[in-house]
């Protein structure tokens, strides 16, 4: 049936699940079943994965669908629809080069003018001299100086009307690079649709599900917080960037941690024989082929070469008609041939698209294999023939095409998930080789124009982040989460980044000032967060806003769901600490056999803010696995429980937890003793600080 005897159904992008690369998207599309349940649902973008494509009936209408497609429909674009932007470009352009070469040309003008010098005639040596005509020498430079003004002035206006011009280009120009993607520009539109067959009759709703490349995420928060509550509000915020060759515009936005590329096969556990070989069993949907099957073609082969052909034909999406003729797939094993059973189960969606660089490796040039009868006509551009990218997920005709069988050792062939695609697959005719004759093979196509689409999707990975930003994957650890937006939103196809809002997550909040003086005498200022919520919250940046005042912007670390970290927010300058230490050596023990290392840590605190404050002050105790060596402590601190996430203590760490009322001091004294062979000293001498 072809395109035009197909009613068109139009579809509005409805909502879209953005993963940590790719996104899935839904488009809802209705009508009335025609007769024939032949439809198609246009408004699919170009650097869609066809092997991604589903489709459903939304509700209970007793309407299903039995089979989908894609579909690629090339058409001559609209003169009066060109591409502004880039026209405004080029108008910009050429204006900047007149202007260009008239300040070039004032600029040579000036330095013929400056170059005037008066030339004395020549003189006979016999002549007596002359008067120097002083009134001439002061015309002509009074004419000099008259013409260089007059020349500097333009000069200026040209100069000024050319850094205009650049101004006016370059912002030209930021525009044209950073306009949405969903317009397409060039003297052929392709358009994708989904072309579907429904089984029923009367009014239905369609959902077209479909994967894109070229979307990526990354999360960030603002948090408020009262200094005087112990609960916050933190703000799930998301910077999300496209180029997937459509506008978002008021879809239902999602976002998951999860690689929209991973692998959905099952492995599959094969049993162990000890004994005499046994052959495999034959795939399903497989069978010898029928007796006799070449003979069906020696009336043809006798009938002589065929007429040659001016038609050529080309791959889908290719520009011109200069493009290569798409080869033959290569003949299958010895007696492979395919029945009419049921396909198997779809894959979960994925994308199979391969980079462009990849294709110089996955498509060496396949000369025509050999064949018997009929002689086939040559190709002009046999020598441009190129094989299908085996990186390729199994995609309907026109699209991209099926990986290849995997080779038969010893027992019947095994075709791929390709070839048990039998809406897929096509009979060869009589023109094909011998082997080739009279049996399905998956159709083989290769469509630049969507490779093309999909590389240029692909260059939002590599987007620079945010600061403090962590892309989800490295965040979300071996768990995968969702964040369902509660509005929706707009993101243009323009490969920048877009702030989204998600959600809003209850924390609690309590705040804690800690010091460590042995490395750096100052008090800084955290906020310890607990999530109470089911909702873990990812690393990423966070505006802290206390008392409704911007503070600072903060990396905040992953939260897991009842989990409690600690945000640094600075340094505390109301909060003040000092620190002292003495050591005395002695000898203790028979004979004075054992060195004694008396350390004492004297620490001052002073709290200058209007508020009690909690201190936690951090202290390192040595610790040894030298059986002669013992430390003796002597302080009221205590050892943290050690545990093995990002805020693991180092071994030895003893902690002073000390309570502040507003405008108070207090003072902490400490010590350890080392005690070691007199024999013996520590490395880096006895004598620490």
């Amino acid at each position: 049936m072809k395109s035009d005897e197909v009613q068109r159904w139009a579809s509005t992008l409805d909502a879209v699940v953005v993963y940590a690369q790719g996104a899935l998207c839904t488009r809802v599309a209705g009508g009335t079943v025609p007769e024939g349940g032949r439809v198609r649902v246009t408004g699919l973008p170009r650097s869609m994965d066809p092997g991604s494509l589903r489709a459903k009936v939304v509700g209970d209408s007793g309407v299903r669908v039995t089979e989908v497609r894609v579909e690629v429909d090339a058409e001559p674009s609209d003169t009066d629809t060109a591409d502004s932007l880039r026209h405004e470009m080029e108008r910009l352009r050429d204006a900047y080069a007149a202007v260009e070469g008239h300040r070039d040309r004032q600029l040579s003008r000036i330095a013929e003018v400056a170059a005037l010098r008066p030339v004395p005639p020549g003189r006979k040596r016999e002549d007596p001299p002359r008067r120097t005509p002083a009134d001439a020498w002061l015309r002509l430079a009074d004419f000099v100086d008259e013409r260089l003004r007059g020349l500097h002035q333009r000069l200026a206006e040209l100069e000024e009307e050319l850094r205009r011009a650049q101004h006016e280009l370059s912002i030209a120009t930021d525009r044209w690079y950073s306009a949405s993607t969903a317009a397409q520009s060039g003297p052929v539109d392709t358009t994708v649709g989904a072309l579907l067959t429904l089984d029923g009759s009367g009014p239905v709703e369609l959902e077209i599900e479909y994967g894109v490349p070229g979307a990526v995420w990354v999360p960030a928060y603002r948090l408020t917080h009262r200094q005087d509550d112990d609960s916050g509000t933190l703000v799930l915020r998301a910077s999300v960037a496209q180029r997937t060759g459509e506008d978002w515009t008021g879809v239902r936005i999602a976002l998951a941690t999860a690689d929209l590329r991973r692998r959905t096969d099952l492995p599959r556990l094969r049993s162990i024989r000890v004994g005499r070989r046994q052959p495999a069993p034959a795939p399903s949907g497989w069978r010898e082929p029928p007796a006799g099957l070449s003979d069906l073609f020696s009336g043809y082969d006798a009938a002589g070469p065929r007429p040659a052909s001016t038609a050529m034909p080309v791959a889908v999406g290719a520009a011109g008609a200069g493009s290569a003729p798409l080869p033959p797939p290569p003949p299958p094993p010895p007696g492979q041939a395919y029945g009419m059973a049921a396909p198997a189960a779809p894959d979960e969606p994925g994308f199979g698209v391969a980079m462009e660089e990849d294709f110089d490796e996955a498509m060496p040039a396949m000369a025509p294999p050999p064949q018997s009868g009929r002689p086939r006509r040559a190709s002009p551009a046999a020598d441009k023939r190129v094989a299908a990218p085996a990186s390729f997920a199994p995609a309907a005709p026109g699209m991209s095409a099926p990986p290849p069988a995997p080779p038969v050792v010893n027992g019947p062939p095994r075709p791929s998930g390709a070839e048990l695609d039998y809406a897929a697959l096509v009979l060869s005719g009589a023109d094909e080789p011998e082997g080739r004759r009279g049996r399905l093979f998956p159709q083989v196509a290769y469509d630049p124009v969507a490779v093309e689409y999909r590389r240029r999707a692909d260059a939002v990975s590599a987007l620079p982040l945010p600061g403090h930003a962590v892309r989800p994957r490295e965040s979300a650890g071996s768990f995968d989460h969702r964040f369902d937006a509660v509005a929706r939103a707009d993101i243009p196809s323009d490969g920048t980044w877009h702030t989204v809002t998600v959600t809003e997550i209850p924390v609690g909040l309590r705040t804690e000032y800690v010091c460590v003086p042995s490395v750096e005498q100052t008090v800084y200022a955290t906020l310890v967060l607990s999530n109470a919520t089911e909702q873990a919250l990812l690393a990423g940046p966070v505006e802290v806003t206390v008392d409704e005042d911007f503070l600072l912007t903060a990396a905040l670390p992953t939260l897991a769901p009842g989990g409690v970290r600690r945000m640094g927010l600075g340094p505390a300058e109301g909060v003040r600490v000092t620190r002292r230490t003495n050591l005395r050596e002695s000898t203790a023990g028979l004979r004075g056999s054992t060195t004694v290392l008396d350390h004492q840590v004297h620490v001052e605190l002073a709290n200058r803010l209007a508020k009690a404050v909690t201190v936690e002050v951090h202290e390192q105790v040595p610790v040894t696995s030298e059986p002669d060596v013992r430390i003796e402590e002597r302080a009221d601190w205590t050892t943290p429980e050690q545990d093995s996430g990002p805020d693991r203590h180092a071994p030895g760490t003893r902690i002073w937890r000390v309570d502040l009322p507003a405008g108070s001091s207090a003072a902490l004294d400490g010590g350890y003793e080392i005690r070691v062979p007199a024999a013996k000293a520590l490395v880096g001498g006895n004598r620490r600080s």
